[in-house]
């Protein structure tokens, strides 16, 4: 009788911020070239499968590994249409008869092992046990977050017992295990920050409750990243006690791209790129769907253009509401709604490229001096793997606190002030553009606390690497059940 493939099944969650990592993780792990080893992605959707997705799944696994989409769930059949985390987690529950389906389908020709699956996507738990998987959370940000994410059913309980409705109540700081540094409130993920009757936050607490049932917690970072936050969680996973499960944590980043897959713009910004000094470019980009309102990006222009350097701006149509375009996709030409004149007076200055850039190549192009970002946790990882300072930009999501452990654990970020309005105006964005490119004492710290975390970053994915290490363990594993 023919042997059976391992079959490793990985459910992201929507969004091409989940999809991505997990890609790039299929990639190292079937590096190691296990027999008989195969992972399928099985992929909700909210709405049309987007270009990048398209291209990524088509052009970007690797061998041994196959595909499917889910069909599409229609926006109208979930309870929360705004909240995009809630959106992702509802997306996955309504495609888990879908999953179900492909799960029965893989078990009569492949021997399951485990199943991986993104933040927002636990309900998927609730299958494992039918067919007996290993179950393991593919945490796609940093070990700080997760930290946050695994204590926070007990900041509930504590809002709860001083009977907060909301946890902007709370005075103090949040302390996060295994972290330097506290969190002012307004910097936590925002499903945190509603109501705690809310729906939005009742749903991230079912998520991260969820945390302590799996085998196993994949983590996108590095020890010397991280090095306090990995050491307290392997530390708890130790001592656990009675009937609080710490899952062990594999740190096997950083999970990056290596290259661009879609070709979209990328021969305009690289041939531009290769006609600037050495360092001397401020990359703007704030991910696959940030957005800004119209009066930020009006700032923005004229900030860039007050400061006189030199820049590369990955500009979106505008939106009051910072995550507008992360599961939806954009029709409008942006470059419409950028200052009037801006295009053409800056032309000798900087490139302005409409919705999306070949981010991996940029950060990697000797031209760039520094990057304005949303702070995402890919972008992070990509910003330290290159080397490249930040000008913290956080907007949505978790991006507040990646920006706080950017700019005060890490001091590789300096952040902008915004006013009362919660506007950075364009004196304050050329003031920070200019330090970091201009490389005062402050930037000229960064740049060597940025390259010294690059090396490690290096380090840890070499053959006896720490990341290495953990993927090995991990491989092994999978291949012996």
């Amino acid at each position: 009788m023919e042997k059976k493939n391992h079959c490793i099944v990985m459910v992201p969650s929507p969004g091409l911020s989940h999809l991505i990592p997990l890609v790039e993780f299929s990639k190292r792990l079937l590096s190691f070239q296990r027999e008989n080893l195969h992972v399928k992605f099985i992929v909700p959707t909210l709405g049309a499968p987007s270009s990048s997705m398209k291209s990524i799944l088509n052009n970007s696994l690797p061998p041994n590994s196959s595909f499917i989409i889910l069909p599409q769930i229609n926006i109208e059949d979930l309870t929360e249409k705004s909240d995009p985390a809630t959106q992702m987690k509802e997306t996955v529950k309504h495609s888990l008869p879908f999953i179900h389906q492909e799960l029965t389908s893989l078990s009569s020709t492949n021997h399951l092992v485990a199943i991986l699956f993104s933040v927002f996507s636990t309900d998927v738990i609730d299958l494992a046990s039918e067919f007996n998987l290993l179950t393991y959370l593919f945490f796609a940000s940093g070990a700080t977050l997760f930290s946050f994410c695994f204590h926070f059913p007990q900041l509930d309980q504590d809002a709860d017992d001083s009977s907060k409705n909301s946890l902007l109540e709370l005075t103090d700081p949040v302390h996060v295990p295994g972290c330097s540094v506290r969190f002012q409130v307004k910097d936590l993920p925002d499903p945190v920050l509603f109501d705690r009757s809310s729906e939005v936050y009742k749903s991230f607490l079912a998520v991260v409750k969820n945390y302590s049932l799996v085998d196993g917690v994949i983590m996108n970072t590095f020890t010397d990243l991280e090095p306090d936050a990995v050491r307290a969680l392997q530390q708890e996973h130790n001592n656990n006690i009675g009937e609080k499960n710490v899952p062990f944590v594999y740190p096997i980043g950083p999970i990056i791209q290596s290259e661009t897959s879609n070709e979209v713009n990328k021969l305009e910004c690289l041939t531009w790129l290769d006609n600037q000094p050495p360092r001397s470019v401020l990359y703007i980009s704030f991910g696959s769907g940030g957005t800004l309102s119209q009066e930020q990006l009006n700032e923005i222009a004229f900030g860039l253009e007050l400061s006189g350097h030199k820049f590369l701006w990955v500009v979106r149509a505008p939106s009051n509401f910072g995550g507008s375009a992360y599961l939806s996709q954009q029709k409008e030409d942006p470059l419409h709604y950028l200052p009037s004149g801006f295009v053409e007076r800056t032309k000798e200055q900087g490139l302005v490229i409409p919705s999306w850039a070949p981010q991996i190549e940029i950060l990697g192009h000797g031209s760039v001096g520094a990057f304005l970002s949303h702070c995402g946790w890919n972008s992070t990882l990509e910003s330290v793997s290159h080397g490249v300072p930040v000008i913290a930009w956080p907007l949505f999501a978790e991006q507040r606190m990646n920006a706080v452990l950017l700019k005060d654990v890490l001091k590789v970020a300096v952040r902008p002030e915004a006013n009362e309005d919660g506007i950075v105006k364009r004196e304050e964005v050329a003031r920070v553009v200019k330090g970091i490119i201009e490389e005062n004492e402050e930037g000229l710290k960064m740049r060597k606390r940025i390259k010294e975390l690059s090396d490690a970053a290096a380090a840890a994915l070499s053959e006896n690497g720490s990341s290495m290490k953990a993927l090995s363990s991990l491989a092994l594993k999978w291949q012996n059940i």
